[in-house]
């Protein structure tokens, strides 16, 4: 075996029992020979055998890093890892590596995981530019959308050739609703991501009946049968307003998204101890192979309706850890899936 197979091989090994932070298989099947071959372009470029193609190796390894979703973690200790079994290496087979040998190696070291984590931060930066943008873009869409339906419904009940009751009309409230929901949504993401909740005592009953209101035009423009039940009576959970209110409704407006008519979405509040859960079950006739493990990651979208980036259930989950909570997905495979809320709470 070579030494740089042993390397490799012990290298693997301590990562493998790292505890943290945890290797995951790509780290070590991937990562480590990039680790080492990354280390030894720096070493030789420190010696003045050249450089040529340095630049390259960090480059790969900054993208590698990133879309393999290894941690800037994971990068830094890496390294650190092949450090150490270079040293035990030597010592094992009686090497005898000088001062100025073992200084040149952990220049070469600090050097190799500040090029690679620059690297993986500025791609990091561009990734998160890009999605921002595409965000930003689907807001503007949407908006744009809603308003031209609310004014084309607007300027025909305000001729008098149809009236506010029928079709027209109800076109108008679907649209004013939607637009209200995508800015409520878009507000709570801001507070999510500048970390200011406020915290107040939430009743659970009124709230639920203002997303009931919102829902109700969306569910019966789907042909959908909406049910919601808010619980005990005075059943109530500590947080921020703004944010269960936007998690609750991305619940309920994604569960009519995906139920085909003529399905029924339900709403439902039970009280456990000190916990409040709320579930939100839906028809949508089962989740994808894997899909539930993948339901809450950015930019995911698991269904034929692909309006929208994915965003909504990331920013949910994120909101109920925000508010000391968790949100999971149950799969019912062949009739639906049934999303559960759990927060702190009580009884007022």
């Amino acid at each position: 075996m070579t030494n740089r197979a042993t390397l490799i091989e012990q290298a693997r090994n301590k990562v493998a029992s790292r505890t943290a932070p945890r290797a995951t298989s790509v780290e070590l099947l991937r990562g480590v020979p990039l680790f080492l071959d990354q280390l030894a372009v720096r070493l030789r470029a420190q010696e003045g055998v050249g450089s040529d193609g340095f630049e390259s190796i960090a480059t790969l390894r900054g993208s590698e890093a990133l879309h393999a979703g290894l941690t800037i973690g994971q990068v830094v200790h890496g390294y650190g890892d092949i450090c150490q079994v270079i040293t035990e290496l030597a010592t094992e087979r009686g090497v005898q590596i000088s001062s100025r040998d073992f200084q040149k190696l952990n220049l070469c070291l600090d050097i190799a995981i500040a090029e690679s984590v620059s690297e993986y931060a500025r791609l990091r930066e561009q990734v998160v530019a890009g999605q921002g943008v595409e965000h930003l873009g689907f807001l503007a869409h949407e908006l744009r959308n809603f308003l031209n339906a609310a004014t084309l419904a607007f300027e025909a009940v305000r001729s008098g050739r149809l009236g506010i009751g029928g079709s027209t009309g109800k076109l108008l409230g679907t649209s004013l609703v939607a637009m209200s929901e995508l800015i409520a949504r878009s507000l709570a993401q801001v507070r999510l991501e500048s970390g200011q909740l406020r915290t107040e005592r939430i009743v659970l009953a009124p709230l639920i009946e203002e997303i009931e209101i919102a829902a109700i035009a969306h569910a019966s423009a789907r042909g959908i049968r909406l049910t919601m039940a808010s619980g005990p009576v005075g059943t109530a959970v500590d947080g921020d307003a703004l944010i269960l209110r936007s998690i609750l409704s991305n619940l309920v407006q994604n569960a009519c998204k995906f139920t085909p008519p003529p399905g029924q979405v339900g709403l439902h509040v039970r009280v456990a101890g000190d916990r409040v859960i709320v579930e939100v079950e839906d028809e949508c006739g089962g989740l994808p192979s894997g899909a539930a493990d993948r339901m809450f990651e950015p930019y995911a979208q698991h269904g034929a309706d692909r309006s929208g980036v994915g965003l909504g259930l990331a920013i949910s989950l994120q909101g109920a850890r925000a508010l000391g909570g968790e949100l999971r997905v149950r799969d019912l495979p062949g009739h639906g899936c049934v999303f559960s809320l759990e927060l702190r709470g009580s009884l007022t």
